[in-house]
């Protein structure tokens, strides 16, 4: 426990004590909540994500990179060696003998086949 206060001290001097000690815990508690607001204004700021593409090329290995197989954006198989393209991109890879993904089939996606 506590020793009670020296007998000089009057109970003005006790509330004025008080009162430093709250505006202390105030401020450390605005300071907690401040730090706790900035995360999440940060958060706030960002840019929302870009939409998928609606179509990718898959390039191949090599120095070369030809194109090796076209997906829908959507696609589950895609792998980190597609880019994204157009309708028009991928209609035309489809036409020079790019394989279409078995998996998503664009060429039937794009019209080409029913």
């Amino acid at each position: 426990m506590s020793a009670p206060p020296p007998a000089s001290t009057s109970r003005l001097d006790l509330l004025r004590f008080l009162e430093r000690v709250q505006v202390q815990d105030l401020q450390r508690t605005r300071d907690r909540t401040a730090a706790e607001e900035h995360p999440i204004a940060a958060q706030g700021e960002r840019r929302p994500a870009a939409p998928p593409p609606e179509w990718l090329i898959e390039h191949g290995i090599g120095t070369g990179r030809l194109p090796a197989r076209v997906h829908t954006g959507q696609c589950w198989d895609t792998r980190t060696r597609c880019k994204p393209a157009t309708a028009d991109q991928a209609r035309r890879a489809l036409a020079e003998g790019v394989s279409a993904c078995p998996h998503c089939r664009p060429d039937t996606a794009l019209g080409l086949l029913d």
